[in-house]
């Protein structure tokens, strides 16, 4: 269960498990199972409607800790923010809309080949990777005006 996960992975890094951590922890779990991705202000604002005297540095501690030990994925948008999202522990990549920030998870991802490839050809060694596409999702694309025509 992704709650013992989080409380675990708090424990192993010595993060007491306070109030605070056990409520970043619930809401986590409540985010994970309808699938939405967050930002840390968002989920700070959430936390201070249960607990108002919740930490903002508390929150963007714990889901940093949580990125770090890969069980918040970071999802950065072609505008330069960026959402976290509990995704499951598989490797896998996003998709993501340049309009709405919809975020869909792939299974797509570049070949072994091609990442020996590139790590050859610029003296690297590969130790890790993150492929995020963008564009528009199938709604903001229907959405779209066409374009005017002019005489």
């Amino acid at each position: 269960m992704i709650a013992e996960k989080i409380y675990a992975a708090f424990d192993e890094v010595s993060q007491r498990n306070t109030r605070p951590r056990r409520l970043i922890a619930d809401r986590l779990v409540e985010l994970a199972a309808k699938g939405e991705d967050f930002t840390t202000d968002d989920l700070w604002q959430a936390l201070r409607e249960i607990e108002p005297k919740m930490g903002r540095a508390t929150v963007f501690r714990a889901v940093e800790k949580l990125v770090d030990m890969e069980l918040l994925d970071r999802i950065e948008f072609a505008d330069g923010t960026h959402h976290y999202r509990l995704c499951g522990g598989t490797h896998h990549h996003h998709l993501t809309c340049t309009h709405c920030h919809r975020v869909v998870e792939i299974d797509i991802c570049l070949p072994q080949e091609q990442l020996t490839a590139i790590g050859q050809q610029t003296n690297f060694t590969i130790e890790g990777h993150a492929l995020t596409l963008f564009g528009r999702c199938e709604d903001c694309h229907q959405r779209e005006e066409p374009p005017h025509l002019t005489k």
